[in-house]
């Protein structure tokens, strides 16, 4: 084989090596967006099941949240020009809720924070030492600041509601307020689901920018209670 020969196969060779490494370059956001897209969780609604109905009188007193309860987090990033939606979920949250004469009173929901997971480990970590510092605030709790009548859920409906509260969050309260839902499920338990919005610059934290990832400004605080007497 002549130089002339074997230079332009070098040169073919080199470009085709290239345009493969270009390939991967693109190829690889897009396949990682595709991947956490097809991982994250739909947003918490009601059981289709829950279609059943609660004498006023039964309905009254304390109710609390079972082990199928979950909360968590939706955010927005961008990978490179694509977009991302981030949900990370954990069961490990209490919730109290009074209910009197069909209105909800009272209600407290607390999620531990450094448990909420998504499938990468490596963003968990951020989220939790960086992000939120859990070591120092390992808690986020929604209270309800305004009776919310519920009468509707009670008759066998599911009912959507607007939840007027606190959240703590970070170690700064602010207040918010939830679009839910509320049902009667079989046996007399309760779900309550639904989405608190917030801004993490309203709480001291500030949505990580790395250049290659940018994570929206906003994002949502999402629960999902089962509840029993």
């Amino acid at each position: 084989m002549g130089l002339r020969t074997r230079t332009k196969v070098i040169i073919g060779i080199s470009a085709g090596v290239v345009v493969i490494a270009a390939a991967a370059a693109i190829a690889g956001p897009v396949i990682y967006a595709n991947t956490v897209n097809g991982q994250a969780a739909a947003a918490p609604s009601v059981s289709a099941s829950s279609s059943a109905s609660l004498d006023a009188t039964d309905a009254d007193g304390t109710w609390t949240s079972r082990g199928t309860s979950f909360a968590g987090y939706r955010v927005h990033e961008v990978l490179q020009g694509n977009d991302v939606n981030v949900v990370g979920r954990t069961k490990d949250v209490t919730g109290t809720a009074e209910v009197d004469g069909g209105s909800l009173t009272k209600a407290t929901v607390t999620v531990q924070v450094a448990k909420i997971s998504t499938p990468e480990s490596a963003r968990d970590q951020y989220f939790r030492s960086t992000a939120l510092q859990t070591d120092r605030f390992p808690t986020a709790t929604f209270t309800l600041t305004k009776p919310v009548d519920v009468s509707g859920a009670l008759d066998g409906a599911t009912q959507d509601v607007t939840l007027t509260g606190t959240m703590d969050l970070h170690g700064v309260e602010q207040p918010v307020t939830a679009d839910a839902q509320v049902a009667v499920g079989a046996g007399g338990t309760v779900q309550v689901a639904g989405s608190v919005p917030i801004t993490f610059a309203d709480y001291g934290v500030e949505a990580p920018s790395l250049g290659f990832v940018t994570v929206d400004g906003k994002g949502a605080v999402e629960f999902s209670l089962d509840l029993g007497k």
